[in-house]
């Protein structure tokens, strides 16, 4: 929850109108959205998270599902922890039969636009103006 707070600090911080424990607890799903995936190493300890959600920062552009919750810890960033994150959420995306979905991205572009993910719209978040994906055809794909 301490990453969730440091990294959306206008939403999650003490000034801001989110609950970073109320929206983990929420992603507790398994046929269900919101759905949370956690990557752990050998030895148990978090690396990150990602959530397939109803909506998200940019929902007003389109319906989800929606990629939310990309985080990977400061000192696996770059280690390809991110990359294999997407991966799941499509695959669980694929899993709960949605053909498309969708995600607001700022660091995380380069992930997506590696994977296929097109860039089609911006909306305004609280740390500025960011970029809208959507990933379209996962029920034509296999499981990545």
């Amino acid at each position: 929850m301490d990453w969730f707070i440091a990294e959306w600090e206008p939403w999650y911080g003490p000034d801001g109108a989110g609950d970073a424990a109320a929206d983990l607890a929420a992603c507790r799903g398994h046929d269900d959205l919101p759905v949370c995936l956690v990557a752990v190493d050998g030895q148990g300890d978090v690396l990150g998270t990602a959530a397939l959600k109803d909506e998200s920062v940019g929902s007003e552009r389109a319906d989800g599902p929606w990629l939310a919750a990309l985080l990977v810890g400061e000192a696996f960033r770059g280690k390809g922890v991110g990359t294999v994150l997407v991966a799941a959420i499509e695959d669980e995306a694929r899993r709960l039969g949605f053909d498309e979905i969708f995600c607001s991205a700022d660091a995380s572009a380069p992930i997506l636009e590696r994977r296929g993910w097109e860039a089609f719209a911006a909306t305004e978040s609280l740390r500025g103006t960011i970029s809208i994906y959507r990933l379209s055809g996962l029920l034509e794909q296999s499981c990545t």
